[in-house]
């Protein structure tokens, strides 16, 4: 059982067993796009995220959350429409970013959410969205009754409720039923089903729970924080949020009972060891808690200060581990023959990651918009590794490189990800149609081309060698300002439906904020997506992200005249009659203003 009283929190010496993470062994008016803004021509350090405590997070949701009715009236977003404060991110020039929610006549609208991006002073400077479709739609038609599905009886299912779809050709009233139960290998199941409410037709479906592998390895001797109560140790981390590691037993539902100890030391660093398992998860939350929070400001996987908890020991032979919003925790198989838990800190700082996409950008699980969620925990695991500097688990661009499930090494290469026979190493069409642990290979090929650039090298004793799909070089920028681009554009710009497109888009902005837009950082990143076949290179013909390119992008406050020409979301419009822009009077919303060149 949990400790009743908090007791003295206590840092310990505990050896443990690790095992390096992978995405899925068996495979398990307003701004269209995220940046409106002419790339700056020179970065502005105020731009990094700031370090935010719980208590000014709270105060700035809380603050948000009052002006939510007024923002969705300044946006003149339509009688109907409300909006519903996600998540709130400020940075040190005072600039935030607040993500919103969208309803509709009191309906959630899923991918109908958009980000308000406020100056120091609290004005609209711009608001980015996915799509740019007007909400109109009858939430009671007469086939609503007959269209209604059926509720799961699986264990974990929930009743059907009303939406509105807005991520398709138009919005459209739908269900939307999360199916439970069971995976075939052993994973929870949390299948969202979206069903067209007027037809009776399924539009799509993701999975809600998302899931990586891993296998055995040392991580040595680490410090631990404890809580000593009533003559026992409990392995909860109190300065880190309070995150709790349980012991399942073998079950797989419920929270298990809580790891304790008589001594205060754990471990023994076998897997034949119990604790050894809740020492490597341990260890692995309290480094994933400390690298956002040391690194970019964040407290916790919401910002919000309080910390996840973990379960070990799930199930057996469970050759996987997972991230549930559902309990806010992440849970750890033993592997094959219970002797190869999953519990290494690469595996820790993936799950740990899907719960902070889930709580900023909330990447959909499916299509490209999963392949970049995948990716997303593919690449802070990386960086994490690497910041956390551990002699006994170097970091590597290598992911799964201690399991070799099938005897042919690493089941993740960012450097070349085509080499696991599966991944992607470049964007094609039909990216989308890809299982998302492999279409994840484009944005971690980016990734690391962006960080250690193209062609052949050696990095902690690990060979390299990274091809590009345009044939030409690319010269990276370092692991930490490549991860720093990623995050901005995760946790600023990045929505639900976010596609490889707009993942280039978001990053560029990220890029030209905190470099310039005529920095050698962004050229890098519009490269390094050339590289994978997403965009051109800075300078090329077309290329959205070029601050040369006529009339420069168009963006809030600014006075056009007839004839002005301006690119928006990667497109050119000509101004129709003259007029200042406000915000929400993007090009493709105001036809009456701008038309398509």
């Amino acid at each position: 059982m949990r400790p009743t009283t908090p007791g003295r929190v206590h840092r310990r010496v505990a050896t443990g067993s690790a095992l390096v993470t992978v995405a899925a062994a068996a495979v398990l008016g307003m701004q269209a796009g995220p940046a409106a803004a002419a790339p700056r021509t020179h970065g502005d350090p105020g731009q990094l995220p700031a370090k935010t405590s719980a208590k000014e997070y709270k105060a700035l949701v809380g603050q948000a959350k009052a002006e939510q009715d007024e923002t969705a009236s300044q946006l003149k977003l339509g009688a109907k429409v409300g909006l519903k404060v996600k998540t709130v991110v400020k940075d040190q020039d005072g600039t935030t970013h607040t993500h919103y929610l969208r309803t509709y006549d009191g309906l959630p609208v899923l991918g109908g959410d958009l980000i308000v991006h406020r100056n120091k002073a609290g004005a609209i400077e711009r608001v980015s969205q996915g799509v740019t479709h007007q909400l109109k739609v009858d939430t009671a038609p007469k086939t609503l009754a007959s269209t209604k599905p059926a509720t799961p009886k699986a264990k974990g299912s929930r009743a059907p409720r009303k939406v509105v779809w807005m991520d398709g050709d138009k919005p459209v009233l739908a269900w939307e039923t999360v199916a439970g139960g069971t995976q075939k290998d052993g994973t929870p199941s949390r299948l969202h089903v979206i069903t067209d409410a007027t037809t009776g037709k399924k539009i799509t479906q993701w999975q809600g729970i998302e899931t990586g592998t891993g296998q055995s390895e040392y991580s040595g001797t680490v410090q631990l924080n404890t809580v000593n109560s009533g003559g026992y140790y409990y392995l909860q981390d109190n300065p880190r949020g309070g995150h709790t590691t349980y012991n399942l037993n073998g079950g797989t539902s419920g929270q298990g009972s809580i790891m304790t100890d008589s001594d205060d030391n754990w471990g023994d660093g076998t897997a034949y060891n119990a604790q050894t398992a809740g020492v490597d998860a341990a260890y692995g939350a309290g480094q994933t808690w400390d690298f956002y929070k040391t690194v970019f400001g964040r407290s916790g996987i919401r910002g919000d200060g309080v910390g996840a908890y973990s379960r070990v020991h799930y199930g057996s032979g469970y050759v996987n581990a997972f991230w549930d919003d559902g309990c806010f925790c992440m849970t750890y198989g033993d592997g094959q023959g219970n002797a190869q838990p999953l519990t290494e800190l690469d595996v820790a700082g993936h799950e740990m990651t899907h719960g902070v996409t889930s709580n900023t950008a909330g990447l959909e699980y499916q299509g490209e918009s999963g392949g970049l969620n995948e990716a997303t925990s593919d690449i802070m695991a990386t960086a994490i590794e690497f910041w956390s500097n551990n002699p006994s688990d170097p970091g590597d661009y290598l992911i799964g490189e201690k399991l070799n499930i099938s005897g042919t090494g690493p089941l993740r290469y960012m450097d070349r990800p085509s080499k696991d026979g599966s991944s992607l190493d470049s964007w094609s069409p039909n990216a989308g149609n890809v299982d998302v642990h492999y279409s994840s290979g484009i944005a971690n090929h980016f990734f690391y081309l962006l960080s250690e650039g193209s062609g052949s090298k050696v990095i902690n004793g690990v060979q390299y060698d990274s091809p590009t799909a345009d044939g030409q070089p690319v010269t990276g920028i370092g692991r930490d300002k490549a991860a720093a681009v990623w995050y901005k554009a995760l946790t600023e710009e990045m929505r639900p439906n976010t596609d490889y497109a707009d993942a280039r888009r978001a990053t560029l902005a990220a890029a030209s904020a905190l470099y310039g837009g005529s920095s050698a950082e962004y050229a890098a990143v519009a490269n390094a997506w050339a590289g994978v076949n997403v965009g051109s290179r800075v300078g090329d013909p077309g290329d959205p992200g070029d601050p040369g390119d006529p009339g420069g992008t168009w963006a809030a406050g600014t006075a056009y005249k007839a004839g002005d020409v301006v690119t928006y979301d990667g497109v050119s419009y000509r101004c129709l009659q003259a007029h200042t822009a406000q915000p929400g009077w993007t090009p493709p919303n105001v036809p009456a203003l701008w038309e398509r060149v």
